[in-house]
């Protein structure tokens, strides 16, 4: 029988954090110098988190609060493409290979579109797989609208590895 591909969904939610923070904004994998930061337990990087979270989904092995949590102190401060590059060998750890993962970035700041191509080349990277990224806003409503933050929505496509002699995954 054809393994068929399986579909997961992640979301991630950062408020901006507290003016004069000493944070610095990452997002979709890159430093935005001049862009006010969002507060988190890692680097609050919504668009890495909710790819991770969305393989996690599409794979059936919990989520990314079940993996990187805030009661796990070695991923403090940790950038979003090592929690995504993390969780993509998790899901092939589990048995799965990653087709794609497409975010979409809400929030009116920053602007994703003259550095959408180093965004989508950081994403892959880290996830060792195709990356699409988009952007949006939400016409002034809601937390992303008022500008209170930025929120991200993923969704992955994974398929079940076909398995080799002895169990190991084929390639």
């Amino acid at each position: 029988m054809t393994p068929l591909p399986r579909t997961g969904i992640g979301v991630d939610v950062h408020a901006y954090a507290d003016e004069g923070s000493d944070r610095e904004l990452w997002l979709a994998g890159l430093h935005w110098p001049g862009e006010r930061a969002l507060a988190g337990h890692s680097d609050a990087d919504v668009a890495a988190h909710a790819a991770a979270d969305a393989l996690f989904s599409a794979a059936g092995i919990g989520d990314l609060g079940q993996h990187f949590g805030t009661s796990e102190p070695e991923w403090a401060g940790a950038a979003g493409t090592a929690l995504l590059a993390e969780a993509a060998r998790r899901v092939r750890a589990a048995g799965f290979e990653i087709g794609n993962v497409a975010v979409q970035v809400v929030g009116n700041r920053p602007k994703i579109g003259p550095r959408r191509d180093e965004a989508i080349a950081a994403l892959s990277a880290a996830a060792g797989a195709p990356v699409a990224l988009s952007a949006t806003t939400t016409d002034g409503l809601g937390l992303t609208g008022r500008g209170e933050g930025v929120a991200a929505i993923a969704t992955a496509l994974v398929v079940p590895a076909e398995r080799g002699p002895g169990g190991g995954a084929s390639r």
